[in-house]
């Protein structure tokens, strides 16, 4: 049984690091110079290979491009 587990777990439903119209952010590396507001963009697509596309960024993103994603960042205290 465990076999079936880890086997849907892996290969049938992947886990998704990002969701579509999701703020994200450009690892600072990547767009050096530019302030986190300049570096964040909406996710517009997730396609099933991992990969995503952004609302007004050109091109196929993966995740090693981006910081990584902190669901607390913006709560109130």
């Amino acid at each position: 049984m465990s076999f079936f587990k880890n086997f849907y777990r892996k290969i049938v439903a992947p886990s998704v690091w990002a969701r579509p119209e999701m703020p994200i952010v450009f690892r600072a590396e990547i767009m050096p110079g530019k302030s986190r507001e300049e570096r964040t963009f909406r996710v517009k697509d997730v396609m099933r290979n991992g990969r995503i596309t952004l609302h007004g960024f050109v091109g196929e993103h993966r995740k090693t491009e981006f910081e990584a994603v902190n669901f607390q960042r913006n709560q109130v205290k």
